[in-house]
């Protein structure tokens, strides 16, 4: 796990020092950013795909592991481990925990983490654990992101770093 983390971040140095060589990093304690051109759409089925799955019909809980894939419209989750929560008389889903390199992708935009948390009904999706977003040629770090999929809004925070491009380059 600390040879994947170095890895990610050496690669995330590299890349920030060829996106703009000559711009220092900014920290801040949280940000807002924008997260996304694909909003929430709940009426759109969730399809899930795995080497396994685990139902337990008393719990209300599916477990899906290896090389889970899910689907919602045009947003992508992937990860190793992922358990579905039903809610009640099977009126849906209510939510998802993700573990085990966790990566999520709305538009062009995409983040890595250790753990995401989707909230259905609220359109919440939580990601924690050294955090990686990029956006086109940018990117950003943190040790939490909490993207909101009605407003395609994304808050950063926990020793968040960037490098801004001030357009010269």
């Amino acid at each position: 796990m600390i040879a994947v983390t170095l890895l990610r971040a050496f690669a995330f140095t590299i890349a920030l020092t060829a996106i703009a060589p000559n711009v220092q990093p900014a920290f801040a304690q949280g940000t807002n950013v924008a997260f996304g051109t694909i909003r929430q759409d709940t009426s759109q089925p969730v399809e899930v795909t795995a080497d396994n799955l685990s139902v337990d019909q008393a719990s209300g809980t599916a477990v899906f592991v290896g090389n889970v894939l899910i689907g919602q419209g045009e947003m992508r989750l992937s990860a190793a481990r992922v358990k579905v929560v039903y809610k009640a008389q099977n009126e849906g889903i209510a939510s998802l925990e993700a573990t085990g390199g966790v990566t999520l992708v709305s538009g062009q935009d995409a983040a890595e983490a250790e753990r995401a948390d989707y909230n259905i009904d609220s359109g919440t999706i939580v990601m924690t654990g050294s955090v990686l977003m990029t956006q086109g040629a940018s990117a950003l770090t943190a040790e939490r992101m909490s993207v909101d999929l009605k407003d395609g809004t994304a808050k950063m925070s926990g020793r968040v770093k960037t490098i801004l491009n001030t357009g010269n380059n």
